[in-house]
């Protein structure tokens, strides 16, 4: 068992999104009921910022490290072993080192959901705008959308998927791209809320309306979203859930503790809202 150093490290890509947000709530939550502080910190997927981050570390000590949605290089790895700093991840970039435990939500069956929801209202020329390829959380995403299709005897157009980033300006310009086509979809399925919007606005700037003719869902359930004109029909993640048990997680490796299961996976819902509707004619 270690001494408390009464701090633990949350380290992201970026802070820009309100997804944060809430992963920092459900961190917080738990940092602040074990009396112990929480230190956030962007890199920027820069490798230069992670070896600063990783140099201001070694000035303090820290109970652990909660990474999301980060990729963690052999080098960073090794040191943080050797520091014998315990390591949490959330939503992880490619395969994670295997001591690690990660957690996530269950982004197929989300995907595979949402996607056959906007099947029975009878679409059947469903757009997809995906997330970052290196995230496994994505892969899960348009996997579970292609396996909808697929059950439902649709054919995959890969016309229809186009390669986002989850940020607003992806689901605005694959929102667009997609209306352009000769053929365009009668609903699109973003694979994060906040294309999910880029997607309202490329829909509006084209005069249509969000589901009297195109319909329109997303990944997350983000605060925001239910004030959306109209609301959005999304698949909740519980992000702030996520942060609490990676939070519980990593305080209980710092104290010595065993972890039964290294790979979580919580479960995601279907939140109906009012942005999808059957298609016209």
């Amino acid at each position: 068992m270690r001494a408390s150093s009464g701090l633990v490290d949350l380290v992201f890509n970026d802070l820009d999104s309100p997804w944060a947000v809430e992963i920092i709530r459900g961190v917080e939550d738990v940092a602040h009921a074990a009396g112990i502080g929480t230190v956030v910190s962007a890199i920027h997927r820069r490798t230069s910022a992670a070896k600063q981050w990783l140099d201001n570390m070694r000035t303090r000590s820290t109970e652990g490290v909660i990474f999301v949605t980060s990729t963690l290089e052999p080098p960073l790895q090794a040191e943080l072993r050797r520091l014998n700093i315990p390591v949490v991840i959330v939503d992880a970039a490619g395969v994670p080192p295997q001591e690690a435990p990660t957690i996530g939500a269950t982004n197929w069956a989300g995907a595979l959901r949402a996607t056959e929801y906007l099947i029975g209202l009878g679409h059947r020329r469903i757009g997809f705008i995906a997330g970052p390829p290196q995230l496994m959380c994505s892969r899960a995403r348009i996997d579970g959308y292609r396996a909808a299709l697929e059950a439902a005897g649709i054919a995959i157009d890969d016309k229809l998927v186009y390669p986002g980033n989850f940020y607003h300006e992806a689901g605005f310009a694959g929102g667009s791209q997609l209306l352009r086509l000769p053929d365009p979809p009668t609903a699109i399925f973003a694979s994060s809320d906040q294309m999910a919007l880029g997607v309202y606005e490329a829909i509006r700037r084209r005069g249509l309306r969000v589901a009297d003719d195109v319909s329109v869902v997303g990944f997350d359930d983000l605060p925001e979203v239910r004030w959306s004109s109209p609301p959005l029909t999304t698949v909740r993640q519980p992000l702030a859930e996520m942060g609490l048990l990676a939070a519980r997680t990593v305080l209980r490796l710092a104290q010595g503790e065993k972890i039964e299961s290294p790979r979580v996976e919580l479960a995601t819902e279907l939140v109906v809202r009012d942005s999808a509707a059957p298609p016209r004619g």
